[in-house]
């Protein structure tokens, strides 16, 4: 609970606030902040996911000339899926962080809003309190 109100500074956290926190504010951290988004930002994309598509499918034809179900299963499992999914849900995530974050934009305009109407109903308050003062001491 904020014990002020009037002293109180609405903020919004964004991601580039809290870097320094997950991977260090030195310059190793920083690089490898830089690199993991970097390769995120490349692999999280449906692009990757079709060449990854095409990748996993040079493999299909020696899967099914082995006539095995086993290996036909290993070439779903490991080649196709794994290659495939990776960047689908890298892309998924994004979405649902870019929707995310526009929620949180949105209720720190309203939560500010709201913030600064309170200050002034206190204002407002207090400037009634000493109007009452002032007529409970011309009553006496």
């Amino acid at each position: 609970m904020i014990e002020n109100p009037r002293a109180h500074v609405p903020r919004l956290i964004q991601t580039k606030h809290v870097l320094a926190r997950v991977h260090g504010a030195g310059a190793m951290g920083r690089l490898n902040a830089a690199v993991a988004v970097r390769i995120t930002r490349i692999v999280g994309t449906m692009y990757c996911a079709y060449v990854f598509t095409l990748v996993a499918l040079v493999a299909l034809p020696a899967a099914i000339q082995q006539g095995s179900p086993t290996v036909l299963v290993n070439w779903l499992s490991s080649n196709f899926l794994q290659l495939v999914l990776l960047p689908i849900i890298i892309v998924g995530q994004n979405v649902i962080s870019a929707a995310q974050d526009a929620r949180a934009e949105a209720d720190h305009e309203t939560l500010t809003a709201l913030h600064t109407m309170s200050r002034q109903q206190l204002q407002i308050l207090e400037g009634q309190n000493e109007i009452l003062d002032l007529l409970r001491r011309k009553a006496v």
